[in-house]
């Protein structure tokens, strides 16, 4: 496989220039999204909008910037995210999108609708097969992501507890996956219901497909029969009382592989672009509802074709940068009996790992990891 083409431009800026946003959209333009054939087509920009009382997520005004470029060549663009699997504040669409409104994502500031992606309830997917898949047959992504003729993804590269970091295959991949989806990736375990939280409505009866849930009608509670359950998390949906829960005890190479996975059945099959902004490094995911300081400087904004070349890129970035002082990762490294992983985001959390996810990308071919960087003054 040839080279792929990152474009890459830094945030300096000039007094009395053009602003951040102008800056972005002459990136993307010179990265080639012009070539895409958008005029009266549906295209979806998947981002994040940050959980409540976190804010170090992406400003609204980078996703108006690309709304912007998208309709200027006759595209509908939408921005989109799926339903969290965890209580908080983004795990149905009205609080997900109050959520995004209190964030300051509104069709007014962004310049165009925002959709949830799996409806509701996050019970609205698509079974999307995986083209050489080895840990995922079939994808549960969100309908209106699948429904979208164009994808592009807007994301803010970050640090990860889990995954080293949060970066475009995490978006797309984790952040475009159901309720079901999210599940599916995150656990190799099965449904557990909280008797205190369960109201006994049934409605989650009405999901499962294996006759799991089998409901007490003296105690009208609902209950797992493990036997039967297949841990397909189509149930978590349905609970309105966040008493249905799932453990998150998959390996992270099975995460990460199942991510790889899930990236590759959105984008497989039509016109597809990326852009990253590495800016405000927090250690851990937008999905918390607070941040630390972040732990790398503010490097630039990157665009491609290529989602994985557009991850190893950004993640070459930030090891080559010096850790901010301060922050988790430089504290960690002045910590007693520190080990240097001579990698910024296992120093930053030791737990985590994410070259394996890069690894299988490119074993199933989502894309090169073998890229040229062209720097955009």
């Amino acid at each position: 496989m040839d080279k792929a083409k990152v474009f890459f431009t830094d945030f300096h800026t000039v007094a009395f220039g053009d602003g951040l946003p102008t800056k972005l959209k002459k990136l993307i333009k010179k990265a080639g999204i012009g070539e895409i054939d958008m005029d009266g087509r549906f295209v979806a920009i998947k981002m994040h909008f940050g959980e409540l009382g976190n804010i170090s997520y992406l400003r609204p005004n980078y996703a108006k910037a690309v709304a912007d470029v998208v309709k200027a060549l006759g595209g509908k663009p939408f921005l989109t995210d799926c339903n969290t699997m965890y209580p908080g504040s983004r795990k149905n669409a009205l609080e997900h999108l109050t959520c995004a409104w209190e964030n300051g994502f509104t069709p007014l500031s962004v310049g165009c609708p925002i959709l949830i992606g799996d409806g509701l309830k996050g019970t609205d997917d698509v079974a999307v097969p995986v083209r050489g898949g080895e840990y995922v047959k079939a994808a549960k992504i969100g309908r209106a992501i699948m429904d979208a003729d164009v994808f592009i993804s807007l994301t803010h590269f970050k640090g990860h507890e889990m995954t080293g970091f949060g970066g475009t295959i995490k978006n797309i991949g984790m952040g475009c996956g159901s309720r079901a989806g999210k599940t599916e990736q995150h656990s190799d375990g099965k449904a557990g219901i909280d008797e205190a939280k369960c109201k006994g409505c049934r409605a989650c009866l009405k999901e499962c497909a294996n006759n799991a849930l089998e409901f007490d009608a003296v105690k009208k509670k609902t209950h797992v029969n493990q036997d039967n359950c297949v841990g397909c998390g189509r149930c978590l949906g349905a609970c309105n009382f966040d008493a249905i829960s799932f453990s998150h005890d998959a390996a992270i190479t099975s995460l990460n592989c199942r991510m790889a996975e899930y990236t590759k059945a959105v984008v497989d099959g039509r016109p597809n672009f990326h852009i990253s902004l590495i800016v405000d490094v927090s250690p851990n995911c937008d999905c918390h509802g607070e941040n630390d300081m972040p732990i790398l400087p503010n490097l630039g904004m990157f665009a491609s074709f290529d989602p994985l070349a557009l991850d190893q890129a950004c993640a070459d970035a930030c090891l080559k940068a010096t850790p901010l002082p301060g922050g988790q990762l430089a504290r960690n490294m002045k910590g007693k009996g520190f080990i240097d992983h001579h990698d910024h985001f296992t120093n930053s959390t030791p737990e985590s790992e994410w070259r394996t996810c890069l690894e299988h990308a490119e074993k199933i071919g989502l894309g090169t990891r073998d890229y040229e960087l062209i720097v955009m003054k």
